[in-house]
């Protein structure tokens, strides 16, 4: 059986890691050796979100809006984005995720959109066993073929901008006959 250093926790390596990234990413780093994040012909945001698991390997959650004083419901999640770190303790602000309550554990695979909020936690990253880290898609909604619907949206609009077009032309040639 291997023996880990008390100095090492892989939680926190991990969300350091994800907080540089996300920094590059603000500072609009061109010329950085991570994928898709920085990529300027893929990029798909400044957000890695990310779910964290206790111990017993139970799914953290944390609350947003509680007493509903800014508007809205109040809201629980299990999806994050590091806003700091300093040494093993994190500042994290709380994804929040739309159509879904979380009141059932399959409701987290119906997640298609996370939206950033200003509702923070701060946590000790060594009170977690594990890091799943998520597709940043999720953040700005192009997951699950949502592109391929702004896509066909895009598409009826110029279909529809033709066809205005076609009738104003055959307009004007009526009225020169």
């Amino acid at each position: 059986m291997s023996k880990r250093k008390d100095d090492f926790n892989c939680v926190c390596d991990a969300i350091q890691n994800i907080k540089d990234l996300q920094d590059a990413v603000e500072d609009q780093c061109p010329t950085s050796c991570f994928s898709d994040l920085l990529s300027p012909a893929n990029f798909v945001g400044d957000t890695i979100p990310f779910l964290l698991y206790t111990k017993k390997g139970d799914l953290f959650k944390a609350f947003g809006n509680i007493g509903e004083l800014r508007g809205g419901d109040c809201f629980k999640t299990p999806f994050f984005r590091v806003e700091g770190i300093d040494d093993c303790c994190a500042t994290l602000s709380l994804l929040r995720p739309v159509g879904v309550d979380f009141c059932d554990k399959d409701d987290i695979c119906d997640v298609e959109r996370l939206v950033k909020t200003d509702f923070c936690i701060e946590v000790d990253l060594g009170c977690f066993c594990a890091i799943q880290c998520l597709d940043p898609r999720l953040v700005n909604n192009f997951a699950r073929g949502n592109v391929a619907g702004v896509e066909d949206r895009v598409k009826d609009k110029v279909e529809d901008t033709q066809q205005e077009d076609d009738d104003n032309t055959m307009g004007r040639r009526r009225r020169r006959r």
